[in-house]
Order: structure tokens, then sequence, then C-alpha cells
């Protein structure tokens, strides 16, 4: 599926799991038949990108910008650049060394992850000769930022009136009329980190929010702000039920979060997949509760 928002396009990469569709995805910027991406996603769909790219009509990759390295945003970069050699790729300095030499990201992702990650495929070595931090494209103003509050190699990307967001403000799911949105906060998680990822970004000013996860949302000073309030509140009932199972914590946040609250909206197989970065979010709050309180989580 391509979704499409005038010069962005959006390509769903559905996952043959239960539950993961609409919710890879890589953006593309299109100028004629030149293109510059945002994300590839992992190798179990870059043929899917591959066939979407020439439903478009792209003919030539120009770049790829990489917002974070995690292996459903960058996990295909080796398998895309053997079809478009041509392409530059722009990452943070610190996730660069693990493309180059993916073998410690590919061990990490199958212990975190295990069969997921075993679904989304093995991450394939990039060449350094493909990297710059340098981008000419179409005349369009690029600007990296550096945004480590989900992962410290994350950066997020502003492009004219566009601010692609990777997971710098958690995970969006479209509904009808309405959606759901709450945190990606993997161990290890630092709050002071995440919110000031936040405060950079409302630098910028209003543009066209683009998740990593999933979709756009017109204004970005609303997003940012309510990925303020929302990671605030998640600390704040992580920290107050310190000790208790995941599932009452997550019972407690739906109560107190509205946004979160429409996970009730959510297809049954879609809230399966979403319970498992739940719980992973929720760990990921409590080892930053319990290393400020000096304790284990």
């Amino acid at each position: 599926m391509i979704l499409d928002f005038g010069s962005v396009k959006l390509i769903d990469l559905p996952q043959k799991m239960r539950g993961f569709r609409n919710f890879i995805s890589s953006w593309v910027l299109q100028e004629g038949n030149k293109a510059l991406l945002v994300d590839v996603g992992p190798a179990s769909t870059i043929p899917l990108l591959e066939e979407s790219l020439k439903k478009l009509g792209v003919e030539k990759v120009e770049y790829v910008l990489i917002t974070h390295i995690h292996i459903d945003h960058a996990g295909g970069l080796g398998d895309f650049l053997a079809i478009h050699p041509e392409a530059k790729v722009v990452v943070s300095e610190k996730g660069k060394k693990h493309l180059i030499n993916p073998e410690a990201l590919w061990k990490g992702s199958l212990k975190v992850l295990g069969k997921i990650a075993e679904n989304y495929g093995e991450i394939k070595p990039v060449k350094e000769s493909f990297f710059t931090n340098k981008v000419d494209f179409a005349g369009y103003d690029v600007e990296i930022v550096e945004t480590p509050g989900h992962a410290p190699h994350h950066v997020s990307f502003v492009v004219d009136d566009f601010l692609f967001l990777g997971e710098a403000c958690g995970v969006h799911q479209p509904l009808e009329e309405d959606y759901y949105m709450r945190p990606a906060t993997p161990p290890k998680f630092f709050l002071d980190v995440y919110l000031e990822s936040i405060e950079k970004l409302k630098g910028f000013g209003r543009k066209k929010a683009m998740f990593g996860h999933f979709g756009m949302r017109e204004n970005s000073e609303e997003v940012l702000k309510e990925a303020e309030n929302q990671i605030k509140l998640w600390t704040e009932v992580v920290e107050e039920m310190f000790g208790k199972e995941k599932e009452e914590i997550k019972e407690e946040l739906l109560k107190r979060d509205e946004r979160f609250s429409r996970y009730q909206k959510l297809d049954d197989d879609v809230k399966e997949r979403e319970d498992i970065f739940i719980s992973n979010a929720i760990e990921g709050i409590s080892g930053y509760i319990a290393e400020k309180r000096g304790e284990k989580s």
C-alpha cells in the first residue's frame, strides 16, 4: 500500500507476522524519477519496497536517510543498496559503525526480539563508501537533528515543511477519525534525554509530523506537546506502581492516558503486537526509575 501525501509518499511494509501491518514503513520524497527515502525497513520487505518504488516511477534513489539503526528501520539497508548502489546514506555517527559491521546489532536484535528479528531477516553489512553527511536533493533544505531519546543513535530529519520523527515521539496508529499513541522507551531509557529530544524539535515550529510508526499528522507542535505530556504521565504512573506487574501498570495507564486508551479501538491482532512493545516500554521506564533509586527493576 502506498499512501499519497503530495510530494511525500508513505510505503507500507507489512510483515508476515500477526498484527504487523500499518506499522513499518518507508517515506519517499520524489522529484520526477529520482527519490530520497527515509528508512527502508527490514530485509524481509525490501522486495516489496522495490516493487512500490517501481510503481511510483522511481528509477534512481539518490539518498537514504536513516533515523536509527534498529532492525525494523535499517535492517534491510544492505540488501537495498545491492539494488541501488547509486544511493548515499545518512545516519548518525554512533549508528554508522554498526551498519558497517552489523554482527553485534544482529545478535542484539535476536536477543531482544527473538522470532520477530528472525522474521525481519538478517542484517547485511554496508560499505563505508556509501555514507555521507551532506544531502543535496532537488533543492530541498535537509537538517539532521540528534534526538537520542529513543536510542543513542537516533536522529530526526527536517526537510522543508516535513519533520521525519522516526520514534522520537513514540508510536502513532491512525484510527477512523482518531489515533492511538504510546511512548517508545526500550531499555536503556533516560527521561531527561527523551524530553530534551522533544524540546529540540519544538524549535523548528509547526511542521508536518511524519512518524516512523506510522502515518502523518498535520501539526508537529501538537504532536510534540502530546508526546511530552504522555512520557511524563507514563513515568509518573510507573514510578507510583514500581514493582507491580507490567499488566497492572498497563491497565492503570489505559485508565489515565486518554490517547493510549485508544488501544481498545485496535484490532485484536494489532493489540497482540502492541502488547509486546508496551511491555518493552514499561520495562525501559522501570529500569530508569530503578537506576534513579539505586535499585534493581
